[in-house]
């Protein structure tokens, strides 16, 4: 059973990996001075580069969109994936061994192991069949793509390639890579002969190839269509179960789609290798397809992640031939509706063409408006039920609507079930059926579903909090946790607090035992800066790994002033050298001694003039000589 990583070694990830390497993947960088880099954010569209990154802090931030955090965060964010996968991801990228709490169980290094080399091997047969697409060899494939509207730019973009027609060329070139037999067996690319149990050849000869990657971008199956009328295999062959593949939680085009999916929380489920070519040519880049089975249950885990389906928005549009089937396909998604937050559509053509078709015969422009012109699902649930029943006819008018009614009452938001309330009395014929009658027959379906009186599904956050696990975010959006107000930017010592704390999170280290003292009984005037403030002193010692220093504070401060901490942790500091570095935090931490210096002498002052020097005379001169030795202190500051 799975467990909680331990703490011990989720800090050990964040001390051993590289940010910027990690960063890299995505983004370039460009220095910005001393441990700094920059570039343009992963998180949101801009020209100018504000996005800053410190790998010895192991701290991220924009100062564009606000984003931040260290590099669990980071992939978390971009790939999509738990913290608990991340973990796991990047432990594996360092070869790191997990341990877990409770006696629970992760992936042995062992495993971690074979699937490495599974993945491995994946990579390999995917570049084996990009490079035999370039051969005498596969001239009827690289027709088919032709044909099709997909040049080479395009079959390169989507990594198609072709298996050749012999028995054993990818076999014979993944055993001259080293690998054994029995890793290959369980990759799903070769099959035992039927006379010879030992023996294994290829199981995709002479067909197109299109790598099936998962949300990471790792190549975890193939889908193979045939190309020769004598092969006597299906016209579309896919990689059969393995550890690395299941068809159930796999959406081709997911690693392409994935950005622009969260982007513009829109997704697009077509049905084909093709269509979702076609559909990002298009400019539809939130196409995916699923891979030899129907839109399910896991496939909606997925889709949710990226959708941030929380309530607030968001689409998903299923595209389905116009034929029986494509019906009955649009029926069934209809059936997985109600696990979505987001509003779902159906986009069939008219004449019942896909979007590769479509793009072959209408172009780009074709396969937009095929999405632009969708129609909620429900409606399309609706009118396709209707073909089972005679609306001519009082009788079938009746059972029409006690078929379609419930559908009505599912629809989330009350304004447009009324709507389609009344849409519903109209499609059905006024003749046998009324609108008062259509009106209660779907109040009648939405009491007996259960349907929340606002039309509305609970979101996340509200089920979070009901089972005691809200994030802070309640479900009208506003933050149940104290608001924090940013001071003016143009307030001094608003400015030097907030310097005071950027060396104090950057350059710890750098701090004299006396500049820790004075930086501890500081009193910070700003209320952010205060939380911040006392969460540098709950982390503890500074001299400890920085990433994990970073961290340390991060966790001690409310959710919502997270991004501050990693704000401050990434800001440039003024300084061009290591020299320069140490003069320019030894003035900040000297400004701050001075300013609290400055504080005390305020308070002693305050007390004087409170006291009577004949009540108590010798409390009276210690008060005096105690503001001299702070006016000698602050005196000595500006000389050093």
């Amino acid at each position: 059973m799975a467990g909680l990583i331990k703490r011990e070694d989720i800090d050990e990830i964040r001390q051993r990996t590289d940010l910027k390497e990690v960063v890299e993947a995505y983004v370039t960088l460009k220095s910005a001075g001393i441990g700094s880099w920059k570039g343009l954010c992963p998180f949101h569209d801009e020209r100018s580069p504000s996005f800053h990154v410190r790998p010895q802090m192991g701290s991220y931030h924009c100062f564009g969109c606000g984003e931040g955090g260290d590099v669990i965060s980071f992939v978390q964010k971009l790939d999509h994936t738990s913290f608990s996968e991340t973990v796991e991801k990047l432990a594996a990228r360092i070869g790191h061994e997990l341990h877990y709490e409770d006696g629970g169980t992760g992936p042995r290094r062992e495993d971690v192991g074979k699937r490495q080399r599974l993945l491995d091997a994946h990579k390999i047969a995917a570049e084996f069949y990009r490079d035999q697409l370039l051969t005498q060899g596969a001239a009827t494939a690289r027709q088919f793509l032709q044909d099709r509207g997909f040049d080479r730019v395009a079959a390169e973009h989507f990594g198609v390639g072709y298996s050749p027609q012999g028995w054993d060329g990818l076999l014979n070139h993944l055993t001259g890579r080293g690998f054994t037999l029995d890793e290959l067996k369980l990759t799903g690319m070769f099959s035992a002969s039927s006379t010879n149990a030992s023996r294994y050849y290829d199981r995709f000869r002479g067909r197109l190839m299109w790598p099936i990657r998962d949300i990471t971008g790792d190549t975890v199956g193939f889908g193979a269509r045939k190309l020769y009328e004598d092969d006597q295999g299906p016209k579309y062959l896919n990689t059969p179960e393995t550890s690395l593949y299941k068809k159930s939680q796999v959406l081709y085009g997911i690693d392409l789609a994935k950005r622009e999916i969260a982007k513009n929380r829109q997704l697009v489920v077509v049905e084909g290798y093709t269509d979702v070519m076609a559909c990002h040519l298009a400019g539809i880049g939130t196409a995916v397809a699923t891979c030899g089975t129907a839109f399910g249950t896991d496939h909606i885990k997925i889709a949710r992640r990226l959708l941030s389906d929380d309530g607030a928005g968001g689409e998903v549009i299923f595209t389905f031939d116009g034929d029986a089937a494509g019906q009955k396909a649009a029926l069934r998604a209809f059936e997985e509706d109600q696990r979505f937050n987001a509003q779902t559509y159906v986009a069939v053509e008219a004449s019942g063409a896909d979007p590769c078709e479509l793009r072959q015969t209408g172009g780009d422009d074709a396969v937009r408006a095929l999405i632009d012109d969708r129609r909620p699902l429900f409606e399309f649930a609706i009118k396709a039920s209707f073909a089972n029943y005679d609306l001519s006819s009082g009788e079938g008018q009746v059972k029409a609507l006690r078929h379609a009614a419930p559908i009505v009452a599912q629809i989330r938001d009350v304004s447009l079930r009324s709507t389609y309330t009344r849409e519903l009395s109209r499609w059905l014929g006024m003749q046998y059926v009324g609108e008062d009658q259509v009106a209660r027959a779907v109040n009648a379906a939405a009491r007996r579903e259960g349907t929340p009186a606002s039309g509305q599904r609970r979101s996340v956050a509200a089920v979070q909090q009901q089972d005691g696990a809200s994030d802070g975010i309640g479900t009208d959006g506003a933050a149940s946790e104290p608001f924090f107000e940013r001071p003016d930017p143009r307030d001094p010592i608003a400015r030097m607090e907030r310097e005071a704390l950027e060396v104090v999170l950057q350059q710890p280290t750098l701090l004299t035992a006396l500049q820790w003292e004075s930086f501890s009984a500081f009193r910070f005037t700003a209320p952010v800066h205060e939380v911040v403030h006392t969460a540098v002193l709950a982390a503890g010692a500074a001299g400890t790994e920085l990433s994990r220093w970073v961290e340390s504070v991060r966790e001690g401060v409310p959710d919502v002033l997270r991004p501050l901490v990693s704000e401050l942790a990434v800001r440039p500091l003024p300084a061009k050298d290591a020299e320069a570095m140490v003069s320019y935090c030894r003035d900040i931490l000297n400004r701050l001694t001075e300013l609290r210096i400055t504080q005390q002498k305020a308070d002693k002052l305050g007390q004087l003039q409170r006291m009577d020097p004949a009540a108590d005379p010798a409390l009276y001169n210690q008060v005096q000589r105690d503001l001299m030795e702070l006016e000698m202190q602050r005196r000595q500051l500006r000389e050093d």
